[in-house]
């Protein structure tokens, strides 16, 4: 019988965080634990971008495998440049 992994899913919204708990077998992908969360069909508008992936605040590839209690985060793009971001508040 095939190992079992447990692994949570996590989205940040601009106005909410999803976070959905997949079972999958053992030595399942980031993007397969994606797709068997269903986060696409729940946020339609969701673009998964594959360059902008993480396992625990670390960046990692579509193709990573993972470990059970990963938590797998699809980060969005940024709206603003951080170095911007500190230029406009030190009004430069």
């Amino acid at each position: 019988m095939a190992e079992r992994i447990t692994v949570e899913v996590a989205c940040a919204l601009p106005e909410r965080q999803r976070v959905y708990r997949v079972e999958l077998g053992e030595g399942a992908t980031v993007m397969q634990a994606i797709e068997a969360s269903g986060v696409g069909q729940d946020e339609p508008g969701l673009v998964v971008d594959p360059q902008r992936l993480g396992v625990f605040a670390r960046k990692v590839g579509p193709d990573a495998v993972l470990r059970d209690g990963d938590r797998v985060e699809i980060y969005r793009p940024l709206v603003l440049d951080p170095k911007d971001a500190r230029r406009r508040r030190a009004g430069g």
